[in-house]
């Protein structure tokens, strides 16, 4: 078996052309979708996802606002910054690039963005929307592997999908949208006593771990679709995910490569709560 590969650039592609026909339809009705991106400190990483997210935005025309901060910015600081853009009208979705310097709590700054510009969809109130089945945002990430998930045409209900990492940023509310749609679940973490044969079950794999080809391809189940969230750098230099792509291809029926594969769907998928959001706020 060699399996499909599950092209996220070409996927995000059709989501900005979306999102680019939205911007064009509310500004019909004087609205200006607006994105505010706010990055603390030099972090290399971020300082290249926050520029993709700007060039994304003014390629389907909606308005960015860049907020630079120092590393030695404090929490009271950015704090004061993340309430001025919650009331600023210009304004329908707020990021606040993670990771914050090690000084700064991201969980109150993250509380603080109003949850209708809650973009991120990190808000305990759209966390907790998401849980009870009636999200607003949703967090780009999981959307994204939603989406590429709707493109491979599996068919969810029934499925049992395991999800390998529980963070708040993608794990947990990736397995919420899998409960939603009627697949049975498990997330697996560090202390999953037998993670091969929790891998070896699963019809839809989603890896969200941080590691390197951490997950081996003999584990995977043959005709499985593998979604790989991870982003790393292997031994050799190179960009990698968590789960072993050559190995993994020969057994799964559709897999996502690293790069190209998740890592476009986030950028897309966040334009398209800005949007949302832009919407919302005009009624």
């Amino acid at each position: 078996m060699s399996a499909a590969v599950l092209d996220g650039k070409a996927v995000a592609a059709r989501v900005r052309d979306e999102v680019r026909a939205g911007v064009a339809r509310v500004a019909e009705r004087g609205i200006v979708p607006g994105l505010a991106v706010v990055l603390v400190g030099g972090d290399p990483a971020s300082q290249v996802y926050v520029r993709h997210k700007h060039t994304a935005a003014g390629e389907v025309g909606v308005a960015s606002f860049d907020h630079r901060l120092p590393e030695a910015t404090t929490q009271a600081e950015l704090l004061d910054l993340v309430r001025a853009l919650g009331d600023d009208p210009r304004v329908h979705g707020i990021l606040v690039q993670l990771p914050l310097p090690p000084h700064i709590d991201p969980i109150p700054v993250l509380d603080a963005i109003p949850p209708e510009k809650d973009v991120d969809g990190f808000h305990p109130d759209n966390i907790g929307r998401l849980a009870q089945s009636r999200p607003r945002f949703i967090a780009a990430t999981p959307k994204g592997c939603m989406r590429l998930l709707a493109e491979s045409g599996v068919d969810l209900p029934g499925a049992h999908a395991v999800v390998v990492g529980r963070s708040n940023i993608v794990g947990r509310p990736m397995a919420l949208l899998l409960t939603n749609a009627h697949a049975t679940v498990t997330v697996c973490h560090s202390k999953t006593r037998d993670l091969p044969a929790e891998v070896a079950r699963a019809d839809v794999l989603v890896a969200a771990i941080g590691r390197a080809r951490a997950i081996r391809g003999e584990w995977i189940k043959p005709g499985a679709v593998v979604i790989d969230v991870g982003m790393n750098r292997g031994e050799d230099g190179k960009l990698c995910g968590d789960v072993d792509y050559a190995g993994a291809a020969l057994r799964a029926s559709a897999i996502t490569p690293v790069p190209g594969g998740v890592g476009p769907m986030t950028i897309a998928c966040l334009l398209e709560n800005t949007l949302a959001a832009a919407e919302r706020s005009k009624g």
